[in-house]
């Protein structure tokens, strides 16, 4: 019983270390996506683009829009993965590919 515990609070502390800032969340959400070179050397920026333009949506959603300075390739359609959304609930940051808007 004991070590059940352990692990279920050592699994609930490294979700939390890696969705406690945007940029954390946007790495694991890359390296999860099937990237973890690219979720290591990667640089983000906020993209105030997308910000400007959307910002009501984006203050709704509790969410901010970061762009990729060295963004991974996909491998199917050679397209770049540059855009991401990054929403806030609580605490904790969970990214999503904003797409190439």
């Amino acid at each position: 019983m004991k070590k059940k515990v352990i692990i279920i609070v050592s699994l609930l502390v490294v979700i939390i270390l890696l969705h406690s800032t945007p940029s954390m969340a946007l790495r694991t959400h890359i390296f999860f996506m099937g990237y973890p070179k690219a979720a290591i050397s990667l640089g983000i920026i906020e993209d105030k683009e997308h910000n400007e333009v959307d910002k009501d949506k984006f203050a709704e959603l509790n969410a901010k829009a970061y762009a990729l300075t060295n963004p991974p390739v996909e491998k199917v359609t050679q397209g770049e993965l540059r855009n991401y959304l990054v929403r806030k609930f609580g605490f904790l940051h969970f990214a999503e590919y904003l797409g190439d808007t």
